[in-house]
């Protein structure tokens, strides 16, 4: 007698976090980390200040296994302000594993990989916007002088600026 299939409520789909848990555990566990949530969360677990300079690349750990070393990469202006931070970095990552997993903290201007690997684009703020060529704030301000609404003219003017800028030239 044929045993009658469990009653799956996914209908034959699976969340993308189960699929990919047991991979995403290998990878991490390679590089050390035990729970994938300090790479993964690592902004809240610090802060978002800190993880715009720094990133986790390594835990590594003594000969006796006893306190772990984390490695954080940042770039070479960021070094020293976050050598200030390490103690609190410690803590915050430590309340993450739940005991003292963390003993130390590496900071180094370079991936544990080398220059060829595991190089990172930290955020450095926004860049500045570039506004239209003078050319074309010239020719908009030409068009909207007719207004005699100072506020609509000069709005007109931005927004003429703006659109002349982004046309193509002909040649």
């Amino acid at each position: 007698m044929k045993q009658p299939r469990p009653h799956s409520t996914t209908r034959g789909f699976s969340r993308a976090v189960t699929l990919m848990q047991k991979r995403i555990r290998g990878a991490t566990e390679t590089r050390g980390f035990a729970q994938s949530r300090v790479l993964t969360h690592w902004a809240e677990i610090v802060g978002e200040a800190t993880a715009k300079i720094a990133h986790p690349v390594d835990v590594g750990y003594a000969k006796g296994g006893f306190g772990a070393t984390l490695t954080v990469l940042t770039s070479g202006a960021q070094a020293p302000m976050l050598e200030m931070q390490k103690e609190q970095i410690r803590e915050k990552v430590n309340a993450c594993y739940g005991y003292n997993a963390i003993a130390r903290i590496r900071i180094t201007q370079t991936a544990a990989t080398g220059f060829a690997e595991g190089q990172l684009a930290f955020d450095h703020g926004p860049k500045a916007l570039r506004g239209p060529k003078p050319e074309a704030q010239a020719a908009a301000k030409d068009l909207a002088e007719p207004v005699e609404n100072e506020d609509l003219r000069s709005a007109l003017a931005a927004l003429g600026a703006n659109v002349i800028s982004k046309r193509p030239t002909k040649t």
